[in-house]
């Protein structure tokens, strides 16, 4: 496996975001990389980003979680930020990425987990709290879900499939802000392209719309399905904290609510104004929101 690396120099000039990354091997010569913030004894905050992004979607959160005293942790998915980069599409899967994932927490020996979790973070991180349950304490799902191919997915998913696959200039940045309700500063958005010096870059980014489960016959169904048996008989506290203007999961939470026993009683909410990454549109709110919902 062809593995590449961003130079840490593409880092340099990153806004609100002065966390210093650490690293650590999640195969034999493949790295994660990670930043974290608030006392390091604190039960973990575990945020997961999805697609294209990296961790810098959580830097809103960051600080407001550890001022309130909590250990908050944003690992960058293996193909994204500052992780490594296997070169070829093929390199990636849903299970591998569920296996780095895996080895993440389990080497840091995470526990009493709150999961904060949108887009693909909610992908690969519903599967996490299925399959290591002894490891989380509670969930926030934001603007994702556990999607196993048996329901129809949205035209607005199948039309950015396409687009991942077809358009010549991937460019991560304006992506992102297209997924805004308020589009990103020249700066911001070019955070969001920093990991990415280049498309050789990219191959772990366009192959993830590829790997969602849009049919009953993918490879990653059945172990949905499985993970979906044990979500249906989750009962720690399980919070929805979707945004108002996301076509992508948009229903999505009226699903989760009703499928998970934890989420019985839940104060869920719908947070105005934010779009599909709802963490640079009403990042604060949603802060504010896993803050409470802890202390609850």
């Amino acid at each position: 496996m062809r593995i590449l690396r961003t130079p840490e120099s593409r880092f340099d000039a990153l806004p609100d975001f002065p966390f210093t990354p650490r690293r650590i091997e999640v195969e034999p010569g493949l790295e994660l990389a990670w930043v974290e913030d608030g006392p390091p004894t604190a039960a973990p905050v575990l945020c997961l980003h999805g697609e294209p992004s990296w961790s810098f979607l959580y830097r809103k959160l960051i600080p407001i979680l550890a001022r309130a005293g909590h250990r908050v942790i944003a690992p960058d998915l293996i193909g994204f930020g500052r992780s490594d980069k296997p070169a070829a599409r093929e390199d990636y899967t849903y299970q591998r990425h569920l296996d780095w994932l895996s080895a993440f927490i389990e080497r840091l020996d995470l526990r009493e987990i709150t999961l904060v979790c949108q887009d693909w973070g909610g992908l690969l991180g519903l599967r996490l709290v299925a399959e290591h349950e002894d490891r989380f304490a509670r969930v926030v799902a934001a603007n994702t879900f556990l999607p196993t191919g048996d329901l129809p997915m949205p035209r607005a998913f199948f039309r950015w499939r396409e687009a991942s696959q077809t358009i010549a200039d991937f460019d991560v940045g304006s992506i992102v802000s297209k997924g805004c309700v308020t589009p990103l500063t020249p700066e911001v958005k070019a955070a969001y392209d920093a990991p990415f010096p280049d498309d050789t870059y990219k191959a772990g980014a366009r192959v993830f719309p590829l790997l969602v489960p849009a049919t009953p016959e993918d490879p990653a169904t059945p172990a949905n399905r499985a993970a979906w048996e044990k979500l249906s008989a989750f009962k720690k506290p399980f919070l929805t904290a979707f945004s108002d203007q996301d076509p992508i999961t948009r229903g999505a939470e009226a699903f989760l609510q009703a499928a998970i026993p934890g989420a019985e009683g839940q104060p869920h909410t719908t947070l105005t104004g934010g779009g599909h990454f709802l963490q640079e549109d009403v990042g604060e709110a949603l802060a504010k929101v896993v803050v409470d919902f802890i202390a609850r």
